[in-house]
């Protein structure tokens, strides 16, 4: 079943990936050129996401959409188990948010470019100017009502165990007065572990859980540092138990 399913994807799934990629990223730039950027930057990378894992027969399990209120504003924060956590989340979330992300990505063939016309925020630590923009975007996106993404580990685990979070996006929340909401990703790691990028993928489900808001208590370093442990502690324990635990990772 291995090599036939790695035969479907040579022969099906890689196609159609490389067309609908190109296809996505023709219509972001048309989209967000002559139309609204809200909607052009977002559902077209939905639709793509949607695609790739429906065409690579990934099955998807979705709990706790119950836990968002429809017009409020979230910073998302995620475990990063691999490459198809951008895929589930993009995909299956259900709300209209920016990604963080980091500025390597803009190099991407047609994903890139697909990111840079759609305002995607491209995390640049090259200087403070480029940290600087990175925070005054997100702070738009999230002032005009909408939601931002962040992988808080900042780096794809080797293990598919979590290494730390970093503050920025709970310091960020804090400032704006924002609920952090955290989600569990299961599956990725399983699927693409880091070390076998640009390799055949191997079948398994994937699970994402968004677990219940996390509203400010006060505003400062207390309620940064609270809110990063509840956070953390909220995602951990949406890990099946063969990733349960802290791992340190070299790349963080």
């Amino acid at each position: 079943m291995k090599y036939l399913y790695r035969l479907y994807q040579l022969l099906i799934g890689v196609p159609v990936i490389i067309l609908v990629t190109i296809v996505t990223a023709i219509a972001i730039g048309v989209g967000t050129t002559i139309g609204n950027g809200h909607f052009w930057g977002y559902y077209p990378g939905r639709w793509w996401a949607w695609i790739i894992l429906r065409t690579l027969l990934i099955p998807v399990t979705v709990e706790g959409r119950e836990h968002l209120e429809k017009n409020q504003s979230y910073v998302f924060v995620a475990n990063h188990q691999g490459a198809f956590d951008i895929f589930l989340i993009y995909g299956f979330l259900g709300r209209n948010f920016k990604w963080m992300m980091k500025y390597q990505i803009q190099k991407i063939p047609f994903v890139g470019y697909a990111c840079r016309k759609s305002h995607q925020i491209m995390v640049d630590k090259r200087g403070v100017s480029k940290i600087k923009k990175t925070y005054d975007d997100a702070r738009r996106i999230l002032s005009e009502g909408y939601s931002v993404t962040v992988f808080p580990e900042g780096a794809r685990t080797f293990t598919g165990h979590m290494g730390t979070f970093r503050k920025g996006a709970f310091a960020l929340a804090d400032e704006l007065q924002l609920p952090v909401v955290p989600l569990t990703i299961n599956g990725s790691f399983d699927i693409l572990p880091r070390m076998n990028d640009w390799h055949f993928i191997n079948w398994h489900p994937l699970r994402l859980t968004i677990h219940q808001p996390i509203y400010p208590v006060g505003q400062g370093p207390e309620n940064i540092n609270a809110t990063m442990r509840q956070a953390y502690d909220s995602v951990m324990a949406g890990l099946v138990p063969e990733y349960q635990g802290f791992v340190e990772n070299p790349d963080q």
